[in-house]
C-alpha cells in the first residue's frame, strides 16, 4: 500500500529544486538571460539553495524518527540491524553507481570531475581519500582541510551529514532510552547550531557544512516527530498553518543566508517543522497522479546524487562564456530534463530493485518499509 504523504513530498520537491536551481546558477549565471528583467532580489534568492539543504535535514529528522516510531513503538526499542540495513539498501546502490561514474570520469582527467576545482591539481590518491570520506560519513570534514577540491563530490557534503545522523540516531537512543533523554540531547543540538554558526560566520564550508552546522535542523525534524503524536489539527488547522508556513519559507528564503548565517538556518527549520505538522492530517496519496513537485520530491535522492554529474557534463560541452543570452533558459530547461531522466532511470533500475534485493536477501522477515521514507 502507498503511505506517501504528498505534502511531504511537496516540500522536498521543493527543497531538491532550490539545490537544482542553486547549481544551475553557480554554473552559468541568471542575469545574462532573459531572467535578467525580474527584480535582483528574486534573482539573488536563486542562490540560496543551501535552506534547501535545511529543509531536507528537518524532513530526514522526521520521517526516520516517525517511521521508527512507527515500526518499534520506542526510539528506545530500535532493531540496530534493521535500521542500519534499511538505510543501507536506500542510500548505497545509487550512491555506488554516482561514484563510480565520478571515478572513471575523474581518472580520465575529464574536467569537473578530476580533483581541479578551485584551480586546485590535487594528486590521484586524493581521489581515494574522498572518495572513502564519503562512504565514511566525513567528505564535510575533508573539505574543511582541503576546500573545494572536486565539483561532483563538493557537493556530497550534506550526504556525510545525514549518514552521521543515521549512524548516530539508533545509537544514541539505545543508550538514552528515555524519550525525554532524548529530547534533551535535540535541545542540546538546536542550540549548539546557533553558537557553532556564530563561531565560523566567515567561513561558509564551516558554517554551512559543518555537523554542528546542521544537526540542528536535524534535531527540529526528531522533536517534531517526537511532539507530533500529542497533537491533534483539525483539516483547516492544518490547511492555516501549510499556507503560513510556506509564507515564512517563502519570505526567509528570499532574505537570503547573507548576513543571517547563524540563525537563518534555525529560522528556514522551524518553519519546515510547522509545515510537516501541518501535514500530518493529510491523507496519503493513492491513486492521485503527483504533481511536478511530488515527483521531484519522490525522487529527490536520485536528483540529488546525479544532477552534479548532469550538470558538470554540460559543462563541459558549452561553458559560461560560450552561453549566449537567449541560449540560457532553454539550458536551464535542458539541465532540469536531463537529471529528472536520470533520476528516474535510476530509480527504475538501479534503487527500486536493489534495495527490495538486499532487503529481501537480508532480512527477509521484516516487513518492507513505508514508501514515505526516502
Amino acid at each position: 500500500m502507498n503511505t506517501r504523504n504528498r505534502h511531504i513530498d511537496a516540500l522536498r520537491g521543493a527543497a531538491i529544486l532550490c539545490v537544482l536551481v542553486l547549481h544551475f546558477a553557480l554554473a552559468y549565471g541568471l542575469k545574462n538571460s532573459p531572467l535578467g528583467i525580474l527584480p535582483g532580489w528574486l534573482i539573488q534568492a536563486a542562490y540560496q539553495g543551501n535552506y534547501g539543504v535545511t529543509m531536507f535535514f528537518v524532513i530526514s529528522g522526521y520521517l526516520i524518527t516517525s517511521t521508527s516510531l512507527h515500526r518499534w513503538g520506542e526510539l528506545a526499542r530500535i532493531d540496530l540491524a534493521a535500521f542500519y540495513l534499511y538505510r543501507i539498501a536506500r542510500l548505497l546502490p545509487a550512491l555506488l553507481l554516482a561514484l563510480s561514474i565520478i571515478v572513471l570520469l575523474g581518472a580520465l582527467d575529464v574536467p569537473f570531475f578530476a580533483n581541479s576545482d578551485g584551480g586546485k591539481d590535487l594528486p590521484a590518491s586524493y581521489f581515494i581519500i574522498a572518495i572513502a570520506s564519503v562512504l565514511t560519513f566525513w567528505h564535510n570534514l575533508l573539505m574543511q582541510s582541503a576546500g573545494y577540491f572536486n565539483y561532483c563530490l563538493n557537493v556530497y557534503w550534506s550526504l556525510s551529514v545525514e549518514e552521521m545522523f543515521y549512524l548516530l540516531l539508533p545509537l544514541c537512543c539505545r543508550v538514552l532510552r528515555q524519550r525525554h533523554w532524548i529530547m534533551l540531547l535535540c535541545g542540546a543540538a538546536i542550540v549548539a547550531g546557533p553558537i557553532y554558526r556564530s563561531l565560523h560566520a566567515g567561513n561558509e564550508i564551516y558554517f554551512m557544512y559543518g555537523y554542528l552546522a546542521c544537526f540542528d535542523a536535524i534535531a527540529i525534524g526528531c522533536l517534531t516527530a517526537l511532539l507530533a503524536q500529542n497533537v491533534r489539527l483539525g483539516a483547516r488547522s492544518a490547511w492555516w498553518l501549510r499556507l503560513l508556513s510556506s509564507l515564512a519559507l517563502a519570505l526567509l528564503y528570499v532574505r537570503g543566508i547573507d548576513g543571517h548565517e547563524i540563525f537563518g538556518f534555525t529560522w528556514i527549520a522551524v518553519a519546515s517543522a510547522a509545515f510537516l505538522t501541518g501535514s500530518m492530517v493529510a491523507a496519503p496519496a493513492r491513486q492521485r497522479r503527483p504533481g511536478p513537485l511530488q515527483w521531484l520530491g519522490r525522487h529527490s535522492y536520485e536528483l540529488y546524487l546525479f544532477h552534479i554529474i548532469v550538470l558538470a557534463g554540460m559543462r563541459n560541452v558549452v561553458d559560461k562564456a560560450g552561453l549566449a543570452y537567449a541560449e540560457r533558459l532553454p539550458w536551464l530547461a535542458l539541465f532540469l530534463a536531463a537529471t529528472a531522466l536520470a533520476a528516474a532511470l535510476v530509480a527504475r533500475h538501479v534503487t527500486g530493485p536493489a534495495n527490495a534485493a538486499i532487503r529481501q536477501r537480508f532480512r527477509p522477515a521484516v516487513t518492507a518499509t513505508p514508501s514515505c521514507v526516502q
